[in-house]
């Protein structure tokens, strides 16, 4: 995070505390946030450039201009707040806005490396509603913050009142450090707050748990398109090679505007996947405007409310049954050829997507996919990753349909991690990575298959999650073969790395 313009030292007591703490009893913990009904005016709370802030009708008002690029472009803050190290703390403030946005709020470092041990991002309404964060604290410093980041968006004002950080309970022994933080309300995986980066590997779950530890190996899909061509095409002298080499391996099975009804379509795959006791990997690839910088994969659902409808018929297709699931490759890639309005809207419609999975989906571990690391800068995919929703599930892929290495997709994706936070976990596609990338993404010559399917190997999960032999469009090695079509040809370059 770049060092904020100014750093303001706290200047009045803690007396005022937020109308949802003052009815709590006088043993309860001390309030933490000074001023947080702004009832004296802004004094200490520091506004970023790109807003203006006052206090009207009793709450703060924060006029934030558009055109920001990143969350904490827009900021307003509190600075010098004082964090134990193992103790628990719940973050709370009533809020809106004047048009329907996603923000982010954290607890943090006010100063350089900024190290989070809170960072939620959470959506705005017209309506003011009350927000309530439970965290254990990886801190112990008296230089914390409690920020409230909502640049990347049209400009809009943001409202807030009663802005309360207290502990959990005064008359409760604080846990030790060494104690694993105690998980949110949310029963996704993804619930339970992580350290900083630097201890990150000590909490990550190990290969083996959640749906991985309810399943025996990864589903091989018998319809995938290699599948299907090996079988139609048994008398090929090709057809051997792609089926030891390719299509008796699990690879990903797409899902989009093809499947006339998603929610029928979703249920039969996993259910044949859990009937067999494997994992299946899906991809859902429906978002309107798809393929925007690239062009031959152009689609998806008609508008935004078609869309919504898509992506929690396909949630609710899952159900309670393990899967694993890639949201959307390249949608968060793509800025850079999309205007202002469309990026919002792709923002919510993936926001939508990641509840859906954490609502509807319960045993799935969802991942928003984060491109790869030749295209977006890590510093901005995560800020595109966290307006997006990342953190209402398991974490984020990277490398889809791309051909970096294994080991430059996992520096990539732990420098976006790091940007995160430390609160996500990420796969990596390695279906075509077996040689690395020369720089082309459309159908290159020279390319290979990678390392198959499996949980670890520098990542949470390395996943075949482009089905090779498909098409990338109609281009290099594959012209006239348009996206998305199986071409024999292609498998068996990638097969042999030519």
């Amino acid at each position: 995070m770049r060092l904020l313009t100014r750093v303001l030292a706290i200047t009045a007591s803690a007396a005022t505390v937020a109308t949802a703490a003052a009815a709590t009893p006088a043993s309860a913990a001390a309030e933490l946030v000074v001023n947080g009904t702004f009832a004296g005016g802004t004094t200490p709370w520091w506004n970023s450039a790109d807003t203006s802030m006052a206090v009207s009708g009793g709450r703060l008002q924060v006029k934030v201009t558009g055109g920001t690029a990143n969350a904490w472009d827009a900021m307003v803050g509190q600075n010098a707040i004082t964090l134990a190290k193992g103790k628990a703390y719940t973050l709370s403030f009533d809020a809106s806005a004047s048009a329907p946005v996603s923000a982010v709020t954290t607890v943090q470092l006010a100063a350089s490396p900024y190290t989070r041990t809170l960072t939620k991002t959470f959506s705005l309404g017209t309506t003011s509603k009350r927000y309530s964060f439970p965290f254990t604290s990886t801190l112990a410093t008296t230089g914390g913050q409690v920020s409230f980041q909502l640049g990347g968006n049209a400009g809009f004002t943001f409202s807030v009142d009663n802005v309360s950080l207290t502990e959990a309970s005064s008359s409760t022994p604080a846990p030790t450090p060494t104690a694993t933080p105690r998980p949110t309300s949310t029963p996704k995986p993804t619930a339970t707050p992580k350290p900083t980066p630097t201890t990150t590997a000590t909490t990550t779950p190990k290969p083996g748990s959640g749906p991985l530890a309810q399943t025996d190996g990864f589903y091989v899909d018998p319809d995938s398109n290699p599948a299907t061509w090996v079988r139609n095409n048994s008398g090929d002298s090709r057809a051997a090679r792609i089926r030891s080499a390719i299509s008796s391996k699990p690879i990903a099975r797409w899902f989009g505007n093809w499947n006339s009804d998603i929610g029928s379509a979703v249920s039969s795959y996993v259910a044949a996947a859990d009937k067999a006791g494997k994992l299946p990997v899906l991809v859902a690839y429906n978002i309107p405007g798809r393929d925007a910088c690239g062009g031959h994969s152009g689609g998806g659902a008609g508008s935004e409310a078609a869309y919504k409808t898509w992506i929690s018929a396909f949630a609710s297709g899952i159900g309670s049954r393990p899967a694993v699931v890639v949201i959307e490759p390249d949608s968060l890639g793509d800025f850079n050829c999309m205007s202002d309005a469309a990026v919002q809207e792709r923002n919510r419609m993936l926001t939508y997507a990641t509840q859906q999975f954490r609502d509807k989906a319960t045993n799935t571990w969802a991942y928003l996919d984060g491109g790869n690391s030749g295209w977006v800068a890590a510093g901005t995919m995560a800020t595109r990753l966290t307006s997006a929703g990342v953190r209402n599930i398991r974490g984020f892929s990277v490398n889809v349909s791309n051909y970096y290495t294994t080991s430059e997709s996992a520096t990539y994706a732990k420098a976006v991690d790091s940007a995160l936070g430390g609160t996500a976990t990420f796969v990596i596609d390695t279906s075509r990575n077996g040689n690395g990338s020369n720089g082309e993404w459309c159908n290159p010559a020279g390319r290979k298959l990678g390392v198959p399917a499996q949980a670890g190997g520098a990542a949470e999960m390395l996943l075949w999650v482009k089905v090779p032999g498909d098409s990338d469009g109609n281009c290099g090695i594959a012209s006239g073969v348009p996206a998305g079509q199986f071409s024999p040809a292609i498998a068996v370059r990638l097969i042999d790395g030519t």
